[in-house]
Formats: structure tokens, C-alpha cells, sequence
């Protein structure tokens, strides 16, 4: 496995890291205010008067990429410290570049105080100004803020999806700014009839429908496109945090035997040569205010050792202290750290030599005459709820102020709780599971124990219960009730434990974790209850019934088909790993032919899988499943960021692989 690490500008995980970041100045500081987008003009006077005789713009991306970097650091003097829109609490942006190869700069600003729906007018505009009394400002929107045209004016254009404007043009004219249904306000645009102006592109007299919404102060500074957008509502941050930080364009991708984050970002990506030139000028792409200081989180004796041949006793004997163990550490001596949480941190302490200190500098706080108090914000690292101790345990430091041990983020009302989810059920920071206990008890009424399994293999995988342990007790006899029948009425631990090593087949299938890690029990297995569910299943034929099957059929196949039929058997028999491509018209007994090398397989005491693209075509071979349930194909390639078959090598799925002889994967 081959990692691009988060330090890697502008990798996956890099990119990952930075919308977190940008999260979590949403949950200090609620939504951003401001949301501009910044495009380098390639008219600017600066570039033209730095171009030899007969170069164009595009000629010179260097001039482009100086230009616009120093362009960027004025607008974002102007923001912060010219404080155009108020004091500004913290910001972020992102460099990327158009097809056309133009740099722009999407800008999220947190402002001190907010912008109120009666002043919204004086800092963003969506209108043509009078060409009369501000003759400056009415050339700049012309030239830059028109958007299109497009729609039944212009289907051609490239904002036409489906034949309707991907960008929502034309906006609806409105006498006053109000709230939109989208997160962003509906700015005020009078019609011509109400005192909006028009301007003449293209032969085409456009009105206020077709105004992209601006500044007037920054349209005059910089002569550009600057699309100034209000933050109206919390629905639109995530798609701005998504989409400052969405990584870079792709153009292809491949399908690799083997997990390498490197070669997927190399063959996948393609950087512009006014990119490249903006990277080996070392001009920044990503920055922000405030500092986001990373908190490590994990479990007891779990955190990450990195050694080498030549460090690896001292780093047994000595590992090096994370942010978490830091932190205990921290709360056992420190009085005031005892009344923090564990993200709260950074902003009175620095992590130094492996362990917290005071901060010298920043703002005095009240009653803690020693203790200084800095703008840093503090995040825990994100933790997938598969992971499931480990994400109890990241919810308890969000809300025990503190702790000082593992034990005692376990410990609740001087009881110590086995798991972390545990604890966090007893404060209440869970959803109880009455709905489905209720679910449970309902489906007992109707279905067989072994579709009780079934859905309660379900809850357990991919329904997040906060305690799985009460739901096994409290149902454990009615999953359990068809093998109680089987043994004797005074063996209902047996039989408890059979259910729960069926249960830990389906689990093992489906999540590819052992029950354990759910919070039930681990079963005992013995040599005759071990039994691996999936390889009987593919093991399970009358053997007499397929080898009268085969001797009827073969003398039914042509010679051509004869010849594919004697080939294929070939490799088998000798194990020299061919692949065969089959391919004839409809109607030629293709599907006979599979079937009878299946069953010619199996009659033989091996294993030799079915499987379709389609459930349709799955229902015509013998034991056919769809490729997606064979070898746990994910569904959604387009969003996963290393898409993998989930099959852990000790899984059941995973010996039947291993054993198998022949692999069928039709359409």
C-alpha cells in the first residue's frame, strides 16, 4: 500500500484536511459571511505593459501568475486589514485555474460582526449602475460581469446543461433584496420598468436578470470579475468548504491491481502550464486564518510508532508522546487544563517537546491571572464510526472536561464502563435503541428466526446502535429459536452461541468485522461449529445429479462448442490460469455451454463461481449472484476517493476465492 500523505499539497488527503479545517471555523464561528471569487484579467494593465512587442497574455504565464499573486495579496489587505467589510475574524481561500488557463481565487471570509438583511445592499449589488453617472463602473460590469448570455437566447452556451443554465440564469427581477431558497439572498434587480438599466452585447440589449452580483468598491480597485456572494443560510457550507477545497481536475483513471494513492493522483490529474508556473514560482494555493491545530485521537496503547532498523529498541521503550497522551498528562498537573476540553486546548497551550506549555502571549483571561488565551482553534481528528471504539472514545472528548486516563473518559457517576460507547450511552450523548428494539420485537411476529438474523446483521453493520449488547440480550432467545429447538431445552448456551457465530458469518460478510467490535460477545467456535457458510454454499451440489448432467450435455455441444468446452477443461485440470474471452451471436448456446463447464466443475468436488453485471443475467447460469455480491464491488466509483473490493483476507469469502477453480462473469 503506497500513501500520499495530507502533507502533500494539493493530494486527496491534503484536500480532505483543509474542508475540515474549514469546518471547524463553521463550528466556532458559525457560517462564513462572504463568499468571493477573485478571476486574474488578462487586460490588466500590469500584464500588457510587461509583454515583449507582438506577445499575448497567454505567451507569458509567469507574468500572469506574478501579477495575479500580487493582486490576491492587495484584495486580501483590503479585506483584512482595510477591513472593507468590518473586522474580520478569519478567512480562507484556494487558488485554482479555468480551462482557459486564467488563475482565480475563491475566498471564504468570517466577518466580526455580521452583515445585517438591511445593509446588504451597500456591500453586494446585482445591478447595471447609471452609464451616465458612474460611466467607470458601468464598462467594468460590462466587460466582466454579464453572465452569458444563455438559455433561449444562447443555447449553445457552455452553462447549458439539459438545456437549462447550470448557473440558474436568468435570475428573477426583485424590488428589494429577500431571502432565497438556495442559502444565498435574492439581490435586489429592478426591471427597466422600475429604474434598471440595460447594456447592448452582442447585439443583444440585456437587463439586470443577466448581472452576476459585485462590489462596487473592489470591481473600481481591480477591473475583473468579482463575484461577491452573502453566506444567507448554514445549507450552503458545505458545498463552499466542498468546493474551495475540491482537489484537482481529472482526466482519466485506471484500474490498478494494487492500492497506490501516488500513481492514482499522477494518472488521474493534469496541471495547465499557468499552474505549473504558478507552482514553480512557489506562490501559495492554499491559505488561512486562523491556525487549526491537529489533536491526535486514539485508543489505549494505539497510536502510531514510527521507527527505523536503527531506532527501534528506543522507540519500543520510549514512543514518542501524541497530542491525546500530552493531554492527560497535561490535565493531572495543570488546574486550569482541568477545565478544558480536549479541543479547547491549542488556544491556551502549545505543544512543544511532546507536551503541552502555557502560552506567553495572547489575551488575559478572567480569573486566571497566568493564563493567556490565543486565536488557534483546535481539531480532533475525524474517525470513521466503523471504527467504532475509537469513535466513542473522539465523542467523549468533546464533552468530558479534563480527563486524565482512558479510564477515566470510561468512567460515569464513579462507575467504570468496559467500552466507551457504553459510557457514552449512560450520558445520554446516544440515541436508546427502543425503535429497534420495537423493530425487532414486530418482526418476530412474522418472520423466521433466520430472517431475524438477517436483520439483525443489518442493524449491526449499518444502523450505528448505541448498545448492541442489551438488544442481543433482550432478543437473543427469539434469534435464537430454531436451534434451541434442536438440542435440549437446558443448552440455550450453546444454542446462544451457535446463533451468534451465525450471525458472525453474515456480519464477517457483509462488514468484514468480527462481531467483537460491535460491542456482542465472541462466540466460541469448536472444529464442529466452525463452519464457514459461504464455501458450503459453493460446495453444497447432489454430485450424483451433476454427474448425470454431464455425461447427457456433453454429447449434446457441436464442435465448435466441443473444442471452447475441451480447452477450457484443459486449463483447469492443469491450473494454468487462462482467461477466455467467449463471444458469439444470440441464440449460438453460449449459456448451455457455461452452465455445463459449471456443472463439470462442481461434479468434480471443486468450486467454480457465477457471477453477472446484472441480476437479470445472473438469473441464467447455475448459482449465479451479481459481481457486486461475489467480490463486494463498491457501487459508487465516482465518489470514493481509493475505491477497493471490501473482502479482509480472513473472511469466508475470502478462502472461497482461494479454493476456487473457475470463474464465470457474464454480460
Amino acid at each position: 500500500m503506497v500513501v500520499l500523505p495530507s502533507s502533500f499539497t494539493g493530494g486527496p488527503r491534503y484536500m480532505h484536511e483543509r474542508t475540515q479545517d474549514a469546518m471547524t471555523y463553521v463550528r466556532v464561528h458559525d457560517r462564513p459571511d462572504l463568499f468571493i471569487t477573485f478571476t486574474c484579467n488578462p487586460t490588466w494593465k500590469d500584464i500588457t505593459d510587461a509583454l515583449f512587442s507582438g506577445q499575448k497574455p497567454h505567451d507569458r504565464h509567469d507574468i500572469l501568475a506574478r501579477i495575479f499573486h500580487i493582486k490576491v495579496k492587495k484584495l486580501m489587505a483590503l479585506l483584512t486589514k482595510g477591513k472593507l467589510f468590518g473586522d474580520v475574524r478569519c478567512y480562507m481561500y484556494s487558488v485554482e485555474w479555468q480551462k482557459r488557463g486564467l488563475p482565480q481565487v475563491h475566498i471564504l471570509l468570517w466577518l466580526q460582526n455580521r452583515i445585517s438583511s438591511n445593509i446588504i445592499n451597500n456591500v453586494i449589488s446585482a445591478e447595471i449602475p447609471d452609464p451616465e453617472q458612474d460611466p467607470l463602473l458601468y464598462d467594468i460590469i460590462k466587460s466582466n460581469m454579464i453572465h452569458g448570455p444563455c438559455g433561449s437566447l444562447n443555447p449553445n452556451a457552455p452553462c447549458m446543461k439539459e438545456n437549462t443554465c447550470s448557473k440558474r440564469y436568468p435570475r428573477k427581477l426583485c424590488r428589494e433584496t429577500q431571502p432565497g431558497d438556495d442559502g444565498y439572498p435574492e439581490y435586489k434587480r429592478r426591471s427597466t420598468n422600475n429604474g434598471g438599466f440595460t447594456v447592448r452585447i452582442k447585439g443583444l440589449d440585456l437587463d439586470n436578470h443577466w448581472v452576476v452580483p459585485y462590489n462596487p468598491v473592489l470591481l473600481r480597485t481591480f477591473n475583473c470579475h468579482i463575484n461577491v456572494e452573502m453566506c444567507h443560510s448554514v445549507k450552503c457550507i458545505k458545498y463552499i468548504c466542498k468546493y474551495v477545497n475540491k482537489g484537482s481536475d481529472q482526466v482519466a483513471f485506471t484500474i490498478e491491481n494494487q492500492k497506490d494513492e501516488i500513481t492514482m493522483y499522477e494518472s488521474g490529474r493534469y496541471i495547465s502550464s499557468a499552474e505549473a508556473v504558478w507552482r514553480i514560482l512557489s506562490l501559495s494555493i492554499h491559505e488561512r486564518y486562523l491556525t487549526v491545530f491537529h489533536l491526535a485521537v486514539h485508543l489505549e496503547n494505539g497510536q502510531r510508532v514510527y521507527f527505523t532498523p536503527n531506532n527501534l529498541a528506543e522507540k519500543l521503550n520510549n514512543p514518542t508522546k501524541t497530542t491525546l497522551l500530552a493531554f492527560f498528562e497535561l490535565c493531572k498537573t495543570d488546574v486550569f487544563a482541568k477545565t478544558l476540553l480536549y479541543s479547547e486546548v491549542p488556544s491556551y497551550f502549545v505543544f512543544k517537546n511532546n507536551k503541552f506549555q502555557r502560552r506567553k502571549q495572547g489575551r488575559n483571561v478572567d480569573g486566571w491571572p497566568t493564563v493567556k488565551k490565543d486565536d488557534a482553534l483546535g481539531r480532533v481528528y475525524t474517525i470513521h464510526p466503523h471504527n467504532t471504539e475509537c469513535y466513542y472514545l473522539r465523542m467523549l472528548l468533546h464533552e468530558i472536561r479534563g480527563p486524565t486516563s482512558f479510564s477515566d473518559l470510561k468512567t460515569v457517576n464513579g462507575i467504570l464502563h468496559n467500552t466507551f460507547q457504553s459510557a457514552c450511552n449512560v450520558l445520554g450523548l446516544l440515541e436508546d435503541d427502543n425503535h429497534w428494539n420495537n423493530t425487532l420485537n414486530e418482526a418476530f411476529l412474522s418472520d423466521s428466526p433466520s430472517k431475524l438474523r438477517e436483520q439483525f446483521t443489518v442493524m449491526l453493520v449499518f444502523c450505528q446502535l448505541s448498545d448492541p449488547l442489551t438488544l442481543w440480550d433482550t432478543h437473543k432467545n427469539n434469534l435464537s429459536e430454531d436451534i434451541i429447538r434442536q438440542i435440549d431445552a437446558d443448552q440455550e448456551d450453546e444454542a446462544h452461541n451457535k446463533c451468534l457465530i451465525q450471525i458472525e458469518d453474515a456480519v464477517l460478510a457483509v462488514g468484514g468485522q468480527s462481531i467483537s467490535n460491535y460491542g456482542l460477545p465472541q462466540p466460541t467456535r469448536t472444529e464442529n461449529n466452525f463452519k464457514n457458510i459461504v464455501y458450503q454454499r459453493e460446495i453444497n451440489y447432489d454430485l450424483n445429479t451433476l454427474t448425470k448432467v454431464v455425461v447427457s450435455n456433453e454429447a449434446l455441444l457441436t464442435n465448435e462448442q466441443y473444442n471452447v468446452y475441451s480447452r477450457i477443461m484443459h486449463s483447469i485440470k492443469y491450473d494454468t490460469g487462462k482467461i477466455f474471452f467467449l463471444s458469439a451471436p444470440a441464440g449460438t448456446g453460449k449459456t448451455f455451454l457455461i452452465n455445463l463447464l459449471l456443472t463439470k466443475v462442481r461434479s468434480n468436488r471443486s468450486i467454480a463461481l457465477a457471477v453477472a453485471s446484472s441480476g437479470f443475467a445472473a438469473t441464467l447460469l447455475e448459482g449465479g449472484r451479481t459481481a457486486q455480491s461475489a467480490f463486494k464491488l463498491p457501487i459508487d466509483l465516482i465518489n470514493i476517493e481509493t475505491p477497493m473490493c471490501n473482502i479482509p483476507k480472513q473472511s469466508n469469502i475470502a478462502k472461497v476465492l482461494r479454493d476456487c477453480k473457475f470463474i464465470v462473469w457474464d454480460e
